[in-house]
């Protein structure tokens, strides 16, 4: 499946990408949540035959504004436009967030990027959605705005998981808590991570069971721990078996990300690695000797199994 076209500046938007819905936000993840609004933005579009668009930012606004509470991000942008594309939207822009961005008020915001850039229809918003310099932009203004220019806006309902709602904070907090099952309820793919695969100390190769060590991994990093998961190399999917953490056993104390790649038997020194995070197994143990450590690696390796089929 192509990818979902990505457009970081408004003037290249070729004309077949105005007149549409659009939703904005930073669609961190692509949950359950924001499936819910691309939903809206179809249905929106289903008789004039116009696109659905997601508007994002990069970087997230936070991040140049207070970079100390900046969150950890749960998608990288490819990874974004892959699965906005598995649900139905045309094309994506990632609007380069700077000072001039962040010093629009709501209504200028609304002039020139709304109206005049994109040329919108319709939209799709949250509840709590704001906008604006300091945010100064309610969804009460909006529904002002759209009103004036005669662009259809629809309010999004709240999607709930297990009781509250899904949002991206949610699975960032799930995933910190090592509670990968829920995360990936409320996530529409299984939580991915991306990491290049370096040279470590062989520890695992020397007792049998080798492990490519993930470096530069680019989103959030579940709690510490065993995991369960899915390893991605090439076009084949390969059960894996995924440490966080170090390795109390030989004396190694630095975190680290490895990931044993059951029945797969090539070099992926110097790749990238994509692994979905499925399932916590067991919290990080020290053991007495090797071969104790080996015992656990096989019941490792028979749970990843398990879980991955």
């Amino acid at each position: 499946m192509s990818n979902v076209q990505i457009f970081r500046d408004l003037s290249e938007l070729p004309s077949r990408f105005r007149g549409g819905a659009v939703s904005i936000g930073n669609f961190d993840g692509v949950h359950r949540g924001h499936a819910s609004i691309i939903g809206q933005l179809k249905s929106l579009v289903a008789d004039s035959g116009g696109p659905a668009i997601v508007f994002t930012f990069d970087p997230h606004p936070v991040r140049l504004l207070r970079p100390e509470l900046a969150p950890p991000p749960l998608t990288w942008t490819t990874r974004k436009a892959t699965l906005l594309k598995s649900q139905g939207v045309d094309a994506m822009v990632v609007y380069p967030t700077d000072r001039a961005l962040l010093e629009l008020t709501a209504e200028e915001f609304f002039q020139q990027i709304i109206v005049e850039q994109l040329g919108v229809s319709a939209m799709v918003e949250g509840p709590n959605f704001a906008f604006g310099k300091d945010r100064g932009g309610s969804i009460e203004k909006l529904q002002s705005l759209c009103h004036q220019h005669d662009i259809t806006l629809e309010i999004a309902n709240p999607v709930e998981t297990d009781g509250e709602m899904v949002s991206s904070s949610r699975i960032r907090d799930s995933l910190k808590r090592g509670n990968a099952e829920l995360a990936n309820r409320m996530l529409t793919e299984p939580y991915r991570v991306r990491g290049m695969v370096t040279h470590g100390v062989k520890r695992g190769s020397q007792i049998g069971f080798p492990t490519a060590n993930l470096e530069a991994i680019d989103t959030l990093i579940p709690e510490e721990g065993v995991y369960a998961g899915a390893a991605l190399v090439g076009n084949d999917r390969f059960a894996a078996a995924i440490n966080i953490g170090p390795n109390p056993t030989f004396g190694e104390h630095a975190l680290k990300f490895e990931v044993h790649v059951i029945d797969f038997t090539g070099d992926l020194y110097g790749q990238v690695l994509e692994v979905d995070i499925l399932s916590k197994t067991r919290e990080t143990r020290t053991f007495d000797n090797a071969d104790q450590l080996k015992k656990q690696l096989e019941i490792d390796i028979a749970s990843a199994r398990a879980v991955f089929h």
